[in-house]
């Protein structure tokens, strides 16, 4: 892997060692698509030819989303950055090329202020201090700005005057949350949270859709090629109008309301974290669908209680986690038989271990295999599937 003329005049990250984040930027763009290419057609091959994949225009910047941990070091200066991969050691950083840009800007002015507001980072050995980690989300079409404080304790000294400042330095921050987490945990948000500022969360525009998004629900990190993501699984779902969609592990509905907005009969939603199905239920009023409804709930316990009903969706959804599916969830799936599956995967390797059970015990055939680059300079792939009933 060679550091080509095309890398050094973009600039590479001096950090890009210890972080760990950019697994792949010792490549140029060009060269990072043509290795995810191969691995995308070495794991999927034997089930259908993949189609070229999509990169972006502009491969920086992407990231609406960006949290940073923070310390005190042992000359006492305060640093914010990211955990080296795999350990709890800050990589002090102030930009990103992946990162927003307003986001960056943001978390650099929060660590300046703290001294001023004499307010301590937290101490994870002594389990004591302040300031554990900064959440930021932005909304790229609306640039809605929400700035999420994780705090080790709830006394917040001079919050409103700390509000006042940084709301002033940033007039897109639409909402501050305090997060407090007091516990030993490899987990960034705590469960207990309070609304400083605004009203505890952001909108953006996707697809043509309005979303709501809180601290705490999922929503897709890259914006612009989530809807190259999701305008395909829409065009493979080949909507006429009349079909019942269910949308598995649906988060805040994003899929299932692009579906219902653009050619649905009537959607269903499942989706187990309680946070992202109230936003999704939000979401779906924010943009006047009455054809789309959601359930809280395990979508392979789902999967089963609906397979086992005399009427069956005609179009399913499926955009499971890293980890992939479930032989639940795709036994239920394969006895529901749906007309035809969207597959929407950030993972090729758990895809391939489900195509493959799929491919084994059912009748469908994997008809179009589309790669997204959605992670530029990362060893990250996402993938749509479409499978349709023989």
């Amino acid at each position: 892997m060679s550091n080509t003329k095309e890398n050094i005049k973009r600039g590479s990250c001096p950090v890009y060692k210890k972080c760990g984040g950019c697994q792949l930027q010792n490549l140029t763009y060009t060269e990072q698509l043509n290795f995810k290419q191969k691995k995308v057609e070495k794991l999927l091959s034997k089930f259908c030819k993949a189609d070229k994949i999509i990169g972006m225009n502009t491969p920086y910047h992407y990231r609406n989303k960006v949290q940073a941990a923070f310390r005190t070091d042992k000359n006492g200066k305060i640093i914010s950055g990211v955990y080296q991969s795999g350990t709890h050691h800050i990589v002090g950083i102030d930009e990103c090329m992946t990162e927003d840009v307003t986001a960056d800007k943001i978390i650099v002015a929060v660590r300046k202020m703290l001294k001023s507001f004499k307010l301590t980072t937290y101490d994870e050995d002594k389990q004591r201090g302040f300031l554990r980690h900064i959440l930021v989300k932005r909304g790229f079409a609306t640039n809605e700005v929400m700035l999420v404080l994780v705090t080790g304790t709830p006394v917040f000294p001079s919050k409103n005057n700390f509000v006042k400042a940084i709301t002033k330095q940033f007039p897109e921050i639409k909402t501050v949350v305090q997060n407090i987490n007091p516990y030993r945990t490899n987990l960034v948000l705590g469960d207990v949270q309070k609304v400083l500022y605004g009203k505890g969360y952001i909108e953006d525009i996707l697809c043509g859709c309005k979303f709501r998004i809180s601290p705490k629900s999922f929503y897709q990190i890259n914006p612009v090629q989530t809807e190259v993501l999701y305008n395909k699984a829409i065009e493979f779902a080949n909507l006429k109008g009349k079909e019942t969609v269910l949308d598995t592990y649906c988060g805040i509905g994003t899929i299932g309301i692009v579906a219902a907005k653009h050619g649905a009969g009537e959607v269903i939603g499942v989706e187990l974290n309680k946070d992202a199905v109230k936003d999704a239920v939000q979401n779906a009023r924010a943009n006047n669908l009455k054809n789309i409804r959601f359930y809280q709930g395990d979508a392979g316990e789902f999967m089963e209680a609906v397979a086992g009903e005399s009427e069956k969706p005609d179009v399913v959804f499926m955009d499971p986690p890293r980890a992939g599916s479930d032989e639940k969830f795709l036994s239920s799936l394969i006895k529901m038989s749906p007309k035809t599956v969207v597959y929407i995967s950030c993972n090729p390797e758990t895809l391939a271990r489900d195509l493959a059970y799929i491919d084994k015990n059912s009748t469908y055939k994997i008809q179009k295999i589309q790669p997204v680059d959605m992670f530029p300079h990362t060893a990250h792939i996402e993938c749509v599937v479409v499978m349709s009933r023989k």
